[in-house]
């Protein structure tokens, strides 16, 4: 009964605690949201946390006086492309390692994190230096590569720590069954893999969609700006287009939610299993 009562405070101050940054880390998500349905005459002549009276008129301008359909198409191809290569090699390559007796496996799957240790500006000068020798600078493919180099690195990391705490012996029942190892594969691995797969994907989708370093270095001619950038050159020293900006923003953070919500059951799940068998 003791432990009862004192434990009572503690789960108090974790649930308070707990309340208080999920109201931290949720609130400017509110005010970003509300501030691109305000009316312009309200938008920053008063401060209200409640929402309305509403309207879409940022949306309109931002829509049929911008470049941001535009933006938002390019953003679009660099990131869907970006999971499907970050996803087709992440996969090979750490099955490959973990299924494959290979000398240094594990100095290679490290060595693949060496970009993580210095700031994305380090890595993208060089990069477009490169690239601009070979003819990809300001262009999206240019951007696409430019943006594999870390999400394929997290990718191959991840998995492979999926791949190793999985049983072969479930590989071998299959193919005791008359399963090829590719059919093996495939109907035995991938399946048993799909949270790992679906994380993956996720923060594949993330760190290319919101990605503005590279983006700003790669890319110079408006007609392949990609979101984040297109966006921040709507921020002028004399023309500070608030309302504009936050509903681009808004819509920037759409696909976002979007993902989190229809697929947060296996992102948690591969985060988990990935930890545990990393």
């Amino acid at each position: 009964m003791a432990i009862a009562r004192r434990s009572l405070p503690a789960r108090l101050g974790l649930y308070l605690a707990a309340a208080i940054i999920a109201v931290y880390s949720a609130f400017p998500i509110y005010w970003m949201v509300i501030s691109s349905l305000r009316e312009p005459t309200s938008l920053l002549s008063r401060v209200s946390l409640l929402p309305g009276p509403f309207t879409l008129e940022y949306y309109k301008n931002l829509l049929e006086l911008t470049d941001y359909p535009t933006h938002f198409v390019n953003s679009v191809i660099v990131a869907v492309v970006t999971v499907a290569v970050t996803m087709v090699f992440s996969v090979m390559i750490a099955y490959a390692v973990t299924r494959q007796r290979i000398r240094g496996k594990k100095l290679i799957v490290g060595a693949m994190l060496y970009a993580y240790m210095f700031p994305p500006l380090l890595i993208a000068i060089p990069m477009f230096t490169i690239f601009a020798q070979l003819g990809l600078s300001d262009t999206l493919t240019g951007l696409i590569a430019s943006h594999l180099t870390l999400t394929l690195p997290l990718g191959v990391w991840f998995l492979w720590g999926f791949f190793k705490g999985m049983p072969f012996e479930l590989e071998e029942a299959a193919m005791v069954d008359g399963c090829t190892r590719l059919g093996a594969f495939l109907r035995v691995v991938l399946p048993l893999s799909l949270p790992g797969l679906i994380t993956v994907a996720i923060f594949s989708f993330l760190l290319s969609w919101t990605d503005y370093t590279f983006a700003l270095i790669m890319i110079g001619s408006d007609a392949n700006k990609t979101l984040p950038v297109g966006l921040a050159s709507m921020v002028g020293s004399f023309d500070l287009r608030w309302g504009e900006i936050m509903a681009g923003s808004t819509l920037i953070a759409l696909p976002l939610f979007a993902a989190f919500a229809l697929l947060t059951q296996y992102f948690i799940q591969g985060l988990g299993a990935g930890a545990v068998k990393g």
